[in-house]
């Protein structure tokens, strides 16, 4: 089987962690504190704050905005649940936005007419590792004094026009085994702002502005020495990997020729990192996505279908009242979404019988 997603750990990697391990100072300490500054200045921001995960990243960065019950976030209606459940741990409502069909992105035109004098942050996600449109959104939000929080979950390296996503407002990214790079599990907070940045650091340790000398309530969000290691050689060997993402996707790019299948999209101005391949499973195509699924598991080829529904539709949120969201995009995408493999553990002999396997349904 051509697994969907692999994570690229070497042995520069097992070596570091059995180092630590052996060490006995496992607990945060040095080597956080290094990935820290190396994924600040990887990024372009100033600070960076790693926690346990990238929830967590999220949790945080709206807790040290002090976003709260009665205020409102606009985030995209086609993603990760986590995108939507962190303004939900605030007591804060998240409010639904429809997509651009092309990126599977937030759409800045449904932002605006989602605008309320409850709303206090947007969302934007870099779904799949194409960067969202930051210009129409960094506008709206100083036009209407929003904060901008960038999940980044996705997208590590990926850039819009010639800087780093996670740059431009909060960035907030999850190190989970199918991303660019990984920690086995954790996460990361960048920004510009000083206090921004203490705030998490406090809130991610207890509050403990020094050994035991608490001055918020805060938690237990810690990323380990045994998880700062791995991410120092995963983040060298970043853009090294996702270079080879992007050749795998120009390869299917160039090569896969079905009637009713859409390739991912890539704006100009962006650098794509390609998490995932997305392909769109028309009317026009063959088989229906689910005989799509089956056929292509049947010949060995792994895939998986990125998201099968919009947030809103998520039992969570219809028993929370959302019953009447719609958003168009969002809810005709979630139909016809299927994700290929495209990680660079991919032998060129995958990648031909990858392509053969789909261009075979169009003989």
């Amino acid at each position: 089987m051509i697994p969907i997603a692999r994570p690229m750990i070497g042995d520069e990697e097992i070596e570091l962690v059995s180092e630590v391990l052996r060490s006995g100072k496992i607990a945060q300490g040095k080597f956080v504190e290094e990935f820290e500054r190396r994924f600040a200045e990887y990024v372009g921001t100033d600070y960076a704050v790693a926690v346990c995960n990238g929830t967590v990243a999220l949790d945080l960065a709206l807790k040290a905005l002090d976003i709260r019950s009665g205020d409102e976030v606009i985030v995209p209606s086609f993603t990760f649940i986590s995108s939507a459940n962190c303004i939900l741990f605030q007591g804060a409502r998240p409010v639904f936005a429809d997509i651009d069909e092309r990126t599977f992105n937030i759409d800045p035109d449904d932002v605006l007419e989602k605008i309320t004098k409850k709303t206090k942050a947007i969302i934007g996600v870099h779904l799949f590792g194409h960067p969202f449109d930051l210009k129409a959104i960094m506008e709206i939000c100083e036009d209407h004094k929003l904060f901008l929080i960038e999940d980044c979950a996705q997208a590590h390296g990926a850039e819009y026009r010639g800087k780093r996503v996670g740059s431009f407002g909060i960035g907030c990214f999850s190190f989970y085994p199918t991303k660019n790079m990984t920690t086995c599990e954790g996460g990361m907070i960048t920004t510009d702002d000083r206090r921004i940045a203490e705030m998490c650091r406090l809130l991610r340790n207890h509050g403990e502005e020094s050994k035991y000398n608490h001055v918020i309530l805060g938690y237990n969000y810690r990323m380990t020495e045994v998880q700062a290691v791995i991410g120092i050689v995963q983040l060298k060997k970043l853009d090294y990997m996702n270079e080879i993402r992007r050749r795998n996707a120009r390869f299917f790019n160039e090569r896969i020729r079905v009637r009713g299948l859409i390739k991912p999209f890539e704006a100009r101005e962006v650098k794509h990192v390609y998490n995932q391949y997305v392909l769109r499973v028309t009317e026009e195509f063959p088989l229906s996505r689910d005989e799509f699924v089956e056929y292509l598991k049947k010949r060995g080829i792994g895939c998986a279908v990125h998201y099968p529904k919009p947030v809103y539709k998520q039992p969570l949120y219809i028993n929370l009242g959302y019953n009447d969201v719609r958003c168009d995009v969002a809810e005709r995408v979630s139909k016809e979404v299927l994700s290929i493999p495209v990680h660079p553990a991919l032998s060129d002999e995958d990648l031909r019988y990858i392509v053969d396997s789909i261009n075979g349904l169009g003989e």
